[in-house]
C-alpha cells in the first residue's frame, strides 16, 4: 500500500490532515459538547430538561449538575482525541504513504470512544451512560416509551440520530475499509465499501426509526379511541401519519443520491440530467416539508398558521403567545438559520459550488452544519415542550399522554 502511485494522488490535502476516522470522531465528540451546552443554557433559563425526559433527579445537592457531568464526559473524550491527532500528525508529517500506513491510530480512538460509553466506571457518570444506552437500545429498533416513562427523551434521541445519519454512514465506511484487505481506513473514502447500497441503508436507519415511532404513536391513539368508544382528546392520530410521511420523504433522496453516485445508464434507464431533476424534486420536498414541521409543529410557531393566528396582537408576528425565551429575535433567527441549513443542497445549483458536496472537506462541513442545526433545534424543541407542559398544549398538538396531570405530546 505504501508508495502506491495509483492510490496516493487520491488523497487531497484535507484528507492528509484529517482522514475520515478522525472526522467521524470529531463530530461525535462535538455532539457531546453540544448536548452539554443545551443542558447548560436551558438550566440557566430555568427549564428542567431532566424532568421532561424523565431522567432521575440528583439524589444529593452536592452532586454536580447534569450539564457539568456532560462537560466532564466531553472533556474525557476530547483529551485522548487531541493526543491521538497530535501523534498522528507528528508521525505522518502530511505524507500520503504514512497516512495510509497509520490507520490503526484513528481506528483505535474510535474503539476507545465506544468503550468510553460502555465501561461501567463510576467516575464516568455510570448511571447517565446506562440510561443513555438503555434508551438507545429501545430507540434503535424503532421503539418508543410511554409518556410517563420518558417518551420525549426517546423522540429527542431519535431525531438527533437523523442528523447523524451521514456520520453513521461514514462510521460504517471507515470500519469497512479498515477490515478490508483492499483499503486503509485513512485512504480516500470508498462509500461503496460493503456494496453500493450498504452505506445508504445505514443512512436510512434513523429515518426508519422515526417512521416506526410515528406509526406506533398512531396505533396508540387508535387503540385509545377504540377503548373510549370514539375519538379522544388526541383526535384520530392524523398528525402522526403526517409526521411519518415527513420521515418517509427522506428515502427517495437517499436512494436517488446513491443512484447518482454510481450512475450507470444501462441499469437505471434514465439520463443523468433526468436523475438529477428527480433528485432535486425529492430533496426540495423533503427539505421544505421538514422546515414546515420544525417551525409549525416542533416549535408551535404560527408562521404557517392562518392570518388571524399569525397576526394575533397578543404575540409577536408569526410566533406564539407563550414563550420562554424572551427575545423574539432568537425565534426569527432560528427560523432563518433552520431554513438555510435545510437547503444546503442548493449548492449543487450554483455553477461555482456544484462540486462542493463532492469534496471530502465539503462533506465534512455539511455534516457539522447539520449537527449544529440540530443543536439549535433542540433549544427550541425543549422550550416548546416546557411551555406546553406548564401552559397547556397548542390547539392542534399531537396529544400523546399525561405529564404531571397535563398533556404531553410529540
Amino acid at each position: 500500500m505504501d508508495g502506491d502511485p495509483a492510490v496516493e494522488p487520491q488523497l487531497d490535502t484535507f484528507s492528509l490532515i484529517l482522514p475520515l476516522p478522525y472526522r467521524v470522531a470529531l463530530i461525535l465528540v462535538l455532539g457531546i459538547w453540544a448536548w452539554g451546552v443545551n443542558l447548560h443554557y436551558l438550566a440557566f433559563r430555568r427549564i428542567d430538561v431532566p424532568a421532561l425526559i424523565k431522567y432521575p433527579s440528583r439524589s444529593s445537592p452536592t452532586l454536580p449538575s447534569h450539564h457539568l457531568s456532560v462537560y466532564r464526559i466531553a472533556t474525557l473524550a476530547t483529551i485522548p482525541l487531541v493526543i491521538s491527532l497530535l501523534l498522528f500528525w507528528t508521525i505522518t508529517r502530511g505524507q500520503a504513504s504514512l497516512v495510509l500506513a497509520w490507520d490503526l491510530l484513528p481506528q483505535s480512538y474510535l474503539f476507545l470512544l465506544v468503550l468510553f460509553f460502555l465501561l461501567p466506571l463510576q467516575f464516568l457518570s455510570r448511571s447517565g451512560r446506562y440510561r443513555f444506552l438503555s434508551t438507545l437500545k429501545r430507540v434503535s429498533t424503532g421503539g418508543i416509551a410511554e409518556a410517563q416513562d420518558g417518551k420525549f427523551g426517546d423522540i429527542l434521541l431519535a431525531d438527533v440520530l437523523t442528523s447523524y445519519a451521514k456520520v453513521l454512514g461514514d462510521l460504517f465506511v471507515t470500519g469497512c475499509m479498515f477490515f478490508s484487505s483492499k483499503y486503509s481506513s485513512t485512504d480516500k473514502p470508498d462509500r461503496g465499501c460493503g456494496g453500493a447500497y450498504m452505506a445508504p441503508l445505514i443512512i436510512s436507519i434513523p429515518s426508519l426509526i422515526r417512521l416506526r415511532q410515528c406509526l406506533i404513536e398512531y396505533y396508540r391513539v387508535r387503540t385509545g379511541n377504540q377503548k373510549n368508544a370514539g375519538a379522544g382528546s388526541s383526535g384520530w392520530g392524523g398528525q402522526h401519519l403526517a409526521n411519518a410521511l415527513k420521515y418517509s420523504s427522506a428515502f427517495p433522496v437517499i436512494i436517488l443520491s446513491a443512484l447518482q453516485r454510481g450512475y450507470d445508464p444501462t441499469k437505471i434507464g434514465m439520463s443523468e440530467t433526468g436523475l438529477f431533476r428527480l433528485w432535486l424534486f425529492a430533496v426540495f420536498l423533503n427539505s421544505f416539508y421538514s422546515f414546515y414541521w420544525d417551525v409549525a409543529k416542533d416549535w408551535d410557531l404560527t408562521l404557517f398558521a392562518s392570518s388571524s393566528e399569525r397576526n394575533d396582537p397578543e404575540h409577536p408576528w408569526g410566533l406564539r403567545r407563550h414563550t420562554h425565551f424572551h427575545t423574539k429575535e432568537m425565534y426569527y433567527g432560528a427560523i432563518v438559520i433552520d431554513l438555510m441549513l435545510r437547503c444546503t443542497w442548493s449548492f449543487k445549483l450554483s455553477p461555482h459550488l456544484d462540486h462542493f458536496n463532492d469534496l471530502e472537506g465539503g462533506i465534512f462541513i455539511m455534516e457539522i452544519l447539520e449537527v449544529l442545526r440540530r443543536w439549535m433545534w433542540i433549544f427550541f424543541r425543549v422550550e416548546t415542550e416546557w411551555v406546553r407542559t406548564n401552559r397547556g398544549p397548542a390547539p392542534d398538538d399531537i396529544l400523546l399522554g399525561d405529564y404531571s396531570g397535563k398533556i404531553d405530546e410529540d
